[in-house]
């Protein structure tokens, strides 16, 4: 079973460019739950798309608009959303921000396990 290990710093844990404005960093994980934090620059994308991992995300800071089945709401620090597996979701960033998200099952394709 991966996981991080029980205790992590977050000073030792890489970034990870994932391209347009957008980071992110692999916090602890286990197999069935992973924990992701992400940065995203004024107007950065994340693309609709759809995984099979249940996903809910508090945002931390920033202003994002979030689409969830088609529905868009824009949410800033201290909302949160929670998306079922296979539903198609999206989010646009309106001012610099920062997400915590938490998946289950774990993420292999963060930890490039594909």
């Amino acid at each position: 079973m991966p996981t991080s290990g029980n205790f992590l710093e977050a000073s030792e844990i890489p970034w990870e460019n994932i391209g347009e404005g957008r980071r992110r960093q692999i916090l602890c994980y286990q197999d069935d739950l992973m924990l992701i934090h992400f940065e995203f620059e004024t107007g950065a994308v994340g693309e609709p798309h759809t995984h099979p991992h249940s996903q809910c995300a508090y945002i931390k800071s920033g202003v994002f608009d979030v689409t969830i089945k088609g529905v868009t709401r824009r949410l800033g620090a201290g909302s949160s959303y929670v998306v079922d597996g296979g539903v198609l979701h999206g989010a646009v960033c309106i001012e610099a921000g920062t997400m915590i998200d938490a998946f289950t099952p774990h993420r292999d394709d963060y930890l490039g396990e594909t």
